[in-house]
């Protein structure tokens, strides 16, 4: 962070020139939460741009507002206030359906607490964005088993989510994720159910995935897991309040 952006608050916290071209953008960005008795202030003019390709994580203590932004980003809900840009199109006021239909199409998300199906098999768990899709039985098992493979989860793909470990849950929590080839995948705390060894396994994962062309935007609490993105943005109190850019990305 420069002397201007600290002179400057309501800035917009860019990414790196030479990047790429903008996948997403903020402006003037607030999420105000109201009850019969207390107005929560989640986010209050929050400006950021993030590239294609890019890999970035989102940090700060609990209660800063960094999960009610990647809802914002994963337009699973509007903000109160200003701007949301996501490919080019000005999002922030649209309607539930009009989310869901660019949500399904370009989005994939990878949960702390893996949220996959008890009642489907690992096949199926990651079938579904493909059947939301309208994809081709015959495409869907093939594109399935591609990615299956991928994640080294193949051996699985007939068990349910209660009979494997929790590296393994996530491993096919990240195959659901990039099954249908999302332009931007939002991990939320991927690796906080997980031991070192396993959270390691999917930091590994994701930086792959990006280093092959997909932009991700990840919530932690882990310095550790910050060291596998190209920048860190902090939150405090539902402000930016400074960005850590890595000039040597990890390997």
């Amino acid at each position: 962070m420069t002397l201007d952006d600290m002179a400057n608050p309501g800035k917009k916290i860019s990414s790196p020139a030479g990047n790429g071209s903008t996948m997403l953008h903020t402006v003037n960005l607030r999420k105000i939460y109201t009850t019969e008795e207390v107005e929560t202030t989640a986010l209050d003019g929050v400006n950021i741009e993030i590239n294609e390709k890019e890999f970035v994580a989102i940090m700060g203590p609990s209660g800063c507002g960094k999960s009610t932004l990647l809802n914002i980003f994963g337009l699973l809900d509007n903000p109160s206030g200003g701007e949301y840009h996501f490919l080019n199109e000005e999002v922030s006021k649209y309607t539930e359906r009009q989310r869901a239909k660019m949500r399904k199409a370009n989005i994939g998300f990878v949960f702390q607490s893996f949220n996959l199906i008890d009642e489907l098999t690992v096949f199926e768990n990651v079938e579904l964005p493909l059947l939301y899709l309208g994809v081709s039985p015959a495409e869907r098992k093939k594109t399935v088993e591609e990615v299956l493979e991928r994640m080294q989860i193949m051996h699985r793909k007939d068990h349910f989510p209660q009979q494997l470990s929790g590296g393994q849950q996530q491993r096919v929590a990240v195959s659901r994720a990039v099954v249908a080839k999302p332009a931007l995948i939002l991990a939320d705390e991927p690796t906080g159910n997980l031991d070192s060894a396993n959270g390691e396994e999917v930091m590994n994962i994701l930086t792959q995935l990006n280093e092959a062309g997909t932009t991700i935007v990840m919530v932690t609490h882990s310095p550790h897991d910050s060291e596998f993105a190209h920048r860190t943005i902090h939150l405090f109190d539902g402000h930016v309040v400074t960005e850590n850019y890595k000039e040597k990305f990890h390997v």
